[in-house]
């Protein structure tokens, strides 16, 4: 098991970058045809994996350059049954995908760390629908038990914490959470949110993240937003509340779009790295736990490197504020 298993660094104050857009960037960048965005499926071939190999590489020399923590996320945001069984996965095949991916950033981890960047390997789950979405609901013990068998298979691999992405609506991240606790796994939650600042289902960040506090007594290591622009939910961080505290983390889009938008969109809109740095950095002002930043959608190693630069432009890192 993991080193970090018991003491997430995460958690203690310490710069972290993370990886960027990898499969809009496999997609619009390298032309790879990814039905589900279900990236994992690369790894059954050496070019795919290689190709996934050089994305995280990328990421780690900024790391390197910045001297900072980097918490690395497995493809597995598509790997669970209902996704996984519309590429023909079994249940073993798929269980033997998480394993992969985690090997894979597990040989990458071996290659790569050093004192100055630790790197953490995050075993990424995603929501049973759309990320984009809310779709049709499931309630908290169907949620747990849908989730269950993913979260079980990365328990099972090196990875330091598994971490949910793009989460639109509440009971899931609960049942995800529960799941987790089952598990005996570090998780965070990270919820996407729309234009208004809000959850696709209406609710606010900080119902959000306080019913999930409340009905799981606290377990999620952190939480996080991801697959938003810092403009989208910049205002709903004006505010104050114990909440706010309980965010270590963001991955923004490069795109100002809405995600409806980015849906009907044909070709990527990466934004503008320098301005994506700026406005990702300026968060810190809202978040005092802030640790943990980077790019989701349409980002790739140029908006790290004008993240961690306009972070060293303002106070160095931010832990250090």
């Amino acid at each position: 098991m993991s080193k970090y298993r018991n003491q997430l660094p995460l958690l203690k104050d310490r710069p972290f970058m993370t990886d960027g857009g990898l499969e809009t960037s496999l997609i619009f960048h390298h032309g790879i045809d990814l039905p589900y965005f279900a990236s994992y499926d690369l790894l059954k071939t050496e070019l795919g994996s290689a190709l996934i190999e050089r994305h995280y590489e990328r990421f780690i020399n900024v790391a390197r350059k910045h001297e900072v923590g980097i918490a690395l996320t497995t493809p597995t945001w598509r790997a669970s049954r209902d996704w996984g069984r519309k590429l023909g996965y079994s249940d073993s095949a798929l269980a033997n995908a998480n394993r992969l991916a985690v090997d894979q950033l597990a040989k990458v981890r071996c290659k790569w760390e050093s004192p100055k960047t630790p790197i953490v390997i995050v075993g990424a789950i995603g929501p049973r629908g759309d990320g984009y979405q809310v779709g049709s609901r499931m309630n908290v013990d169907e949620a747990q038990d849908y989730h269950q068998e993913q979260i079980n298979s990365l328990t099972a691999t090196q990875v330091d914490m598994v971490g949910a992405f793009t989460l639109n609506y509440i009971d899931e991240a609960i049942g995800m959470v529960r799941a987790a606790k089952v598990a005996d796994v570090p998780i965070s939650i990270s919820f996407t949110l729309e234009t208004d600042g809000r959850l696709h289902s209406g609710d606010t960040l900080q119902q959000a993240i306080e019913r999930t506090d409340a009905a799981t007594a606290g377990y999620t290591s952190f939480f996080m937003i991801n697959c938003a622009h810092p403009s989208h939910f910049e205002k709903t961080l004006q505010s104050d509340g114990e909440w706010l505290h309980r965010i270590r983390g963001v991955r923004a889009n490069a795109s100002r779009r809405s995600h409806a938008e980015l849906d009907e969109a044909e070709e990527l809109d990466d934004g503008n790295p320098l301005e994506f740095g700026e406005e990702t950095a300026a968060l810190r002002r809202f978040l005092r736990r802030l640790n943990i930043v980077g790019g989701c959608c349409g980002t790739d190693h140029r908006h790290a490197d004008e993240l961690w630069q306009a972070i060293k432009r303002g106070k160095a890192a931010p832990s250090e504020r």
